[in-house]
């Protein structure tokens, strides 16, 4: 599948901003994670927002929160890839975000997540959707491909890693 063409600079931040608050004694770790992770996906929602292809950015982190409340879409080997199917994707969107330092994010094998592909698909559009996901999760076996992503230096970069990725699959 053809993902890189739906990957544009404007859609890939090298390095996230967002500090996430600390845990608190006597709040749940539940509680705490479920905020860490909102705010995270605060931000990357903002990198979705620069393709203006969203309807109300607020409904849609919303949408994504309640994605992670059913279950972690962090995959493992650093790497999270929060999806959903919303009314406020206007069409499918990929968005790529990169952080050096990693976030805490339910990760399946426990470790910080320090890349995040974020993909939002209408409702009706369920078999884009699935082959993305299906195409994304098959790169992101392959360490090279990581490693690679967590080495560039431009947005082009991540999108040539994309496209080189495909063609050798």
């Amino acid at each position: 599948m053809n993902l890189s063409r739906f990957l544009t600079e404007d859609l890939v931040k090298l390095e996230m901003e967002t500090e996430v608050e600390e845990f608190v004694e006597g709040m749940s770790r539940e509680k705490w994670l479920l905020r860490a992770k909102e705010q995270v996906l605060s931000e990357l929602v903002s990198v979705l927002d620069q393709g203006a292809r969203i309807g109300n950015r607020s409904k849609l982190l919303l949408d994504f929160v309640n994605r992670e409340k059913k279950a972690t879409t962090g995959i493992g080997k650093g790497v999270a890839i929060p999806h959903i199917r919303s009314l406020q994707a206007k069409e499918f969107m990929l968005a790529f975000a990169r952080s050096s330092h990693g976030y805490e994010f339910d990760s399946l094998d426990a470790r910080p997540v320090h890349m995040f592909f974020v993909m939002a698909a209408p409702p009706y559009d369920d078999s884009m959707y699935l082959r993305a996901f299906k195409s994304l999760a098959s790169m992101l076996q392959y360490d090279s491909f990581r490693e690679e992503l967590m080495s560039v230096n431009s947005p082009g970069e991540v999108i040539r890693a994309l496209r080189q990725m495909e063609y050798s699959l």
